[in-house]
């Protein structure tokens, strides 16, 4: 009788499956190349997608660990910066605007490229080039280092990027004067552009404007001053209880007591620390503060800020954002201008403007700017308006990304403003819907029924009140 161990078929020892078979990322086949191969592909592309993974899974996990956690991280703050850019653009514009914000940016921008160099070359080395085939060996090395190019390379830039950004605003912007609410519904600012040599003790602004914006809409407003406007009122303060008459009479002390002149009235002529005190506490100077009463007292309308243009380094904006498109209307020349009276433009001009639509470089636009010996003051407010007007419409956000070294250098160079840091993000958003709107402009000259020599402020008043409330239509019987 056979027993039934007897019978039984024997058993076969168990064999585990090879450590090789279960984990080749880990503990790959160091004997077959096309597997060496295979695998450093798999790892610099997880190295590339999920930073941290290829440590994970093939390396030090404490390393892997912590390169997944600022991944996901990044990933996170990438995906809320996209939300909040289409719901919540006020978050995003406040943090862009805010100095010490975009230093903690700046910061984490760094640290993640640094991490990301850290990760590369890790992944290199568990990625063990001796094992792979010489063509194999400088692919994937070549292919590693260049995504670590553009990654953690674009990391850094970006930080520069945003290092630029926070310095121009702190740069441009200081202190500045108080957050104030909109008047009437508009905040109303100061355009000046002028030739500023040093310490602009003998300033005269070439061309004053001011620019009165929608505090709901955005809808903008300008309203062009000439500088050559005589007798004009001030508004509640020093200047008004030197001139409550206005600009003029044996108290002034310049040549033509005209619009342009104040601000050497002020800041030459007079002690002008005395009559604005707080003028430099606030980021502006006394013949600023002089001239911004003047066109409040002008136009009937509060004007907090202002922002100052320098016409000597305005050819360098106008660089930074690839030229202006202009339509010019008729051939102007280029030059200081006759030596005496009568000189004909061919004898004293260095070049000319040509009519037509054409993209001006920085130095072409200054001189459409400045140019009136051969048409009128007049005229040339008009041609300051359409540079506004045009240059405006260079700014926009893939331009001045494209650019952004560039604009932000120029920026800090030429523009001088008391417009305070914390009001920074409402303007920048009310800046969107501005250039979404049609640019409403005023023109104080002859041809709008302003004589700048015998000025009718009532009058005056009327079309900036007319302009910025028009009359509600009443619907048809």
């Amino acid at each position: 009788m056979t027993t039934a161990s007897a019978t039984a078929r024997p058993r076969a020892a168990y064999s585990a499956p090879p450590v090789v078979n279960q984990l080749p990322l880990r503990y790959p086949d160091s004997r077959s190349p096309d597997a060496m191969r295979r695998r450093a592909w798999w790892l610099v592309g997880m190295n590339v997608l999920v930073p941290g993974s290829a440590q994970v899974l093939a390396g030090g996990r404490r390393l892997g660990r912590l390169g997944l956690v600022a991944t996901l991280t990044m990933w996170t703050l990438v995906l809320l910066a996209a939300v909040a850019a289409l719901v919540w653009r006020s978050v995003v514009f406040t943090i862009v605007t805010n100095p010490f914000a975009l230093l903690i940016v700046q910061a984490v921008l760094i640290v993640y490229a640094a991490l990301w160099v850290v990760l590369t070359v890790d992944t290199l080395r568990l990625v063990r080039l001796v094992r792979l085939r010489p063509g194999a060996r400088i692919a994937v090395t070549a292919a590693a280092t260049a995504l670590l190019l553009v990654f953690s390379g674009g990391a850094a830039y970006a930080s520069t990027v945003v290092g630029t950004a926070r310095d121009t605003i702190g740069s441009i912007f200081g202190v500045g004067g108080p957050s104030v609410p909109p008047s009437d519904g508009y905040y109303n600012i100061l355009l000046l552009g002028a030739d500023s040599g040093e310490g602009r003790d003998s300033m005269r602004p070439d061309s004053i404007s001011v620019v009165s914006i929608n505090a709901d809409t955005g809808a903008a407003t300008i309203t062009g001053i000439p500088r050559d406007m005589v007798g004009v009122p001030f508004s509640e303060g020093p200047m008004n209880d030197l001139f409550p008459n206005g600009y003029g009479g044996a108290e002034c002390s310049t040549a033509h007591c005209a619009m342009n002149e104040i601000f050497t009235e002020v800041n030459v002529l007079r002690d002008g620390e005395a009559l604005y005190p707080d003028a430099a506490a606030t980021g502006s100077e006394p013949g600023i503060e002089a001239v911004k009463d003047a066109a409040a007292g002008l136009l009937g309308i509060d004007i907090p800020y202002f922002v100052l243009v320098d016409m000597n380094g305005f050819a360098t904006m106008i660089d930074a954002l690839g030229g202006v498109e202009i339509t010019v209307e008729q051939r102007l020349p280029e030059g200081g201008g006759p030596s005496y009276p009568g000189q004909p433009a061919e004898d004293w001009a260095i070049g000319w403007i040509e009519p037509g639509t054409q993209v001006m470089d920085g130095d072409t636009a200054q001189w459409y700017a400045r140019s009136r010996y051969t048409t009128s003051d007049w005229d040339r407010m008009k041609r300051q308006r359409e540079l506004q007007e045009a240059i405006l419409r260079q700014f926009t956000p893939a331009n001045v990304l494209t650019r952004f070294q560039d604009v932000a250098a120029a920026g800090q160079n030429i523009v001088e403003t008391d417009l305070p840091q914390s009001m920074l993000p409402y303007f920048a958003e009310l800046a969107l819907k501005t250039r979404e709107l049609p640019i409403t402009t005023i023109e104080l000259t002859p041809e709008g029924g302003v004589d700048p020599e015998e000025p009718d402020f009532a009058f005056i008043q009327q079309l900036v009140q007319q302009a910025l409330h028009p009359p509600t239509p009443t619907p048809a019987a």
